[in-house]
């Protein structure tokens, strides 16, 4: 399994705009940060994780070919804000694309882009078909098996994704004892951090680490990182060696 990290940042995306920290000044590649996804590729299926508002961009960069699905954590606009961007993989291989997500998710996707599902069908528009799952439902998409797992987002419950070998989970306040047993010892996950402080909906950085010396994985990398989690070259090098931050690009074999 590939995987390839599509975006590491926050809501603002890194740089914010009008900013000047050393983190949205630097020059170093590792610190421009788009809003949060990744691709994930067997054989011959292409899965994407939410589609934000750089989810073009990312594609420009990283195109897999044909896309079978998108997995949707939840309905934030940094993770679904770029869905009209689909209609490439409509138009280039005349399919509908699922789009699997909570319920509630796939309602929220139906009042903001109301044009795709209107009766009177508009040529040219996104062409989808939604795909409604909850906690712990297992599917096969193609030869891939992903198993949706629980998370909470603050006060908002979401989902991660959990495959063989590989789980990504963001936007992550906790975990219940379930998710953690079913992710105790995985081989890599990739999980959010998002800076320093106490967030009311987001583990911060020694919470994130406080978890991974719980889960005990082979490899972590930390995601959905705002410019306030600081320069990528020190702050990787305080980190386990096990334990390393997500950078926009790139590409982890499980």
């Amino acid at each position: 399994m590939k995987i390839t990290i599509l975006g590491t940042g926050t809501s603002q995306g890194v740089p914010v705009v009008g900013c000047h920290c050393e983190v949205c000044i630097s020059r170093d590649t590792r610190d421009k940060r788009r809003r949060p996804a990744v691709l994930v590729q067997h054989k011959n299926t292409n899965l994407i994780i939410d589609i934000g508002p750089d989810f073009r961009n990312q594609m420009l960069d990283h195109f897999p070919g044909k896309l079978n699905a998108v997995l949707l954590t939840h309905e934030h606009n940094d993770h679904t804000a770029g869905l009209d961007d689909i209609r490439p993989f409509n138009f280039k291989y005349d399919m509908n694309i699922p789009i699997y997500g909570l319920p509630r998710v796939l309602e929220n996707l139906e009042r903001r882009f109301s044009y795709i599902f209107s009766s009177q069908k508009y040529p040219g528009i996104p062409r989808i078909s939604l795909k409604p799952i909850r906690p712990w439902d297992e599917y096969e998409i193609q030869d891939v098996t992903v198993l949706a797992l629980p998370v909470q987002h603050g006060g908002l419950p979401i989902l991660g994704y959990c495959f063989e070998g590989f789980a990504y989970l963001t936007d992550v306040k906790k975990l219940n004892e379930k998710v953690v047993n079913q992710l105790m010892g995985i081989k890599v996950l990739v999980i959010s951090a998002l800076h320093h402080n106490k967030h009311h909906s987001h583990m911060n950085l020694n919470e994130a680490l406080a978890l991974v010396s719980k889960l005990q994985p082979e490899q972590v990398y930390f995601t959905h990182m705002s410019h306030s989690m600081g320069l990528h070259k020190k702050i990787e090098s305080r980190l386990p060696l096990n334990v390393k931050l997500a950078y926009d690009g790139l590409i982890i074999d499980v």
